[in-house]
């Protein structure tokens, strides 16, 4: 690896195919500078290091280059390589950060006014706009509003809300987005080829996570990763370096929640005090990981399939129900907002995962006629009939006795086990349980390799006192480990609703309105927004 450079220079895009995740904005400034329909400013907005300076030089190349005004300049030229190397005399980058007076806005107007010393057209980048003064702005609308013909204007800001919208009006602007976390890891993987360094995916998914969309931010992380591991990007090295200890403790948290276990959920709040763990990140984290599972049950095929933790994400998604998640949510949120006011930080804590616990609809019959609810629980459901739910609650109940729909003549595992009313991780076990031998007498259940951790005995006596209360007598039931055919009832209420994705997706395809749209507007069909109506 070069010495002299840092990667986030080394590696910075030098033309618009280079530069990874805005393609929104190179296809618009591509097509403005192959039709010649240029503006004379340009706004470019977003948060740090998404590109907005990157594309400002690339542009100002575009627009400079020695072969014509074209959407991909050559980048051998004396005009591409001096832009480069930031020794172009008609390319001016100002921060505003530092040159907030209306003087410096004043004379670089002024300067303005001359012609170009070599080049096509003079260019001004100024960064963080937003930090100009009123009297500044006010010099710089009345050039925009009669520009020379020989000048062009980009400006970048983090903050558009602070510009005028008199300058706004002025300007094309364009809003680059947060570069996605795949697109950063790939993008730091093709580097670390090059540079010939040893890398894994896991490493390179926290890199990608802690950079937050910033592509300059994920390569600088990147250098430190490389000088902290001496040459190499490994997991334990990044983790160590980052402080990204192993998040467990958060599916730990929800698993306790899906358990009802309110003694192992501050048994892992002590653990956590122990190692000196942030609350306030720990509440920031569980908000993204509940995020994550929203995610996971409204549009699976977000998650991707190298995702950090995807299948313990996926599994979280199928126990709890999307309103259990939403709640949690919004509860996380409201705890980490009022973490200041708790009388410290572990009883605020702590009083957010009681009050997830104490909301949280838990085997509210259990198969027995029997409310288990706690009496506060009980206490705001009652109050609920007479009148709102509090602020973020809203107490769900289940019916108390659902009547027999099984044909008990011609039996099926996955029918029976949506009549148990299981819940949490028993229900999971259920799911995910295959029947090879099924009767009124005897269940034979098999579970994949990859669920085995589901067979905690608790779970298994669950599903054991339901059947048997459902059959109205003992069950012979045994779980085993095995190979099993893709007939789990998981795996049968997947193949259901791909079939009714399939199926509405076609309906909206094959729709005339939806045919004459497409035909006359050269739109596009977007298949993941596409819901099929329950």
């Amino acid at each position: 690896m070069s010495q002299s450079q840092v990667l986030a220079r080394k590696w910075r895009p030098r033309n618009f195919l280079e530069l990874t995740g805005q393609e929104h904005v190179v296809r618009a400034l591509t097509n403005a500078l192959e039709q010649n329909r240029l503006h004379h400013a340009y706004l470019l907005t977003g948060t740090r290091g998404v590109g907005k300076t990157t594309i400002a030089r690339i542009f100002a190349k575009a627009l400079n280059c020695e072969t014509g005004v074209t959407g991909t300049p050559c980048g051998t030229c004396s005009a591409c390589t001096s832009i480069d190397s930031g020794h172009f005399v008609d390319l001016i980058e100002l921060d505003a950060a530092s040159n907030t007076q209306v003087d410096n806005m004043r004379e670089l107007l002024e300067n303005a006014l001359y012609a170009p010393t070599s080049a096509r057209y003079k260019i001004y980048i100024i960064d963080e706009v937003h930090m100009l003064s009123k009297s500044a702005f006010n010099a710089m609308l009345k050039t925009l509003e009669e520009p020379p013909a020989h000048v062009k204007f980009i400006l970048a800001t983090t903050d558009p809300q602070k510009i005028p919208v008199t300058v706004l009006s002025r300007c094309l602007q364009f809003n680059l987005k947060q570069i996605p976390q795949t697109q950063i890891v790939t993008h730091l993987k093709n580097i670390l080829v090059q540079e010939q360094i040893s890398s894994d995916t896991v490493s390179l998914q926290l890199l990608a996570r802690a950079a937050q969309g910033s592509m300059r931010d994920a390569l600088s992380i990147l250098d430190q990763a490389i000088a902290f591991g001496q040459g190499k990007v490994d997991e334990t090295i990044v983790r160590e370096m980052l402080g990204a200890i192993d998040q467990n403790y958060l599916y730990d948290l929800l698993d306790a929640l899906a358990q009802n276990d309110g003694v192992k959920l501050l048994s892992i709040a002590d653990d956590m005090e122990a190692r000196s763990l942030e609350f306030d990140t720990a509440l920031q984290d569980l908000a993204a990981l509940l995020h994550r599972i929203a995610l996971a049950q409204t549009a699976p095929q977000a998650i991707s399939e190298e995702a950090l933790e995807r299948e313990r994400v996926m599994a979280l998604a199928q126990i709890f129900s999307p309103d259990d998640i939403q709640l949690f949510y919004q509860i996380a949120l409201h705890g980490r907002n009022d973490l200041s006011l708790a009388p410290d930080e572990y009883a605020g804590f702590t009083m957010t995962l009681m009050r997830m616990l104490t909301f949280m609809p838990e085997d509210e019959n259990n198969g027995d006629g029997n409310d288990k609810r706690s009496p506060i629980t009980q206490r705001l459901h009652d109050d609920d009939t007479k009148s709102h739910s509090p602020e973020i609650v809203k107490i769900k109940t289940v019916a108390s006795d659902k009547k027999s729909s099984l044909n008990q003549s011609s039996p099926d595992w996955s029918s029976l086990v949506d009549q148990l009313n299981l819940k949490g991780m028993t229900k999971m076990l259920a799911q995910h349980s295959e029947a090879r031998v099924f009767s009124t007498d005897k269940i034979e259940l098999y579970v994949p390799e990859i669920h085995k951790h589901l067979l905690d005995k608790k779970y298994q006596d669950k599903i054991r006192e339901a059947v048997g209360i459902y059959f109205g007598k003992p069950i012979e039931l045994k779980f085993l480990v095995g190979i099993v055919s893709g007939q789990t009832p998981m795996a049968l209420q997947q193949q259901k609703e791909q079939a009714r994705q399939s199926a509405a997706v076609a309906a909206i395809e094959t729709d005339p309105v939806v045919q004459q749209l497409v035909e006359d507007f050269d739109a596009k069909i977007i298949d993941s927004s596409i819901k099929p109506i329950n």
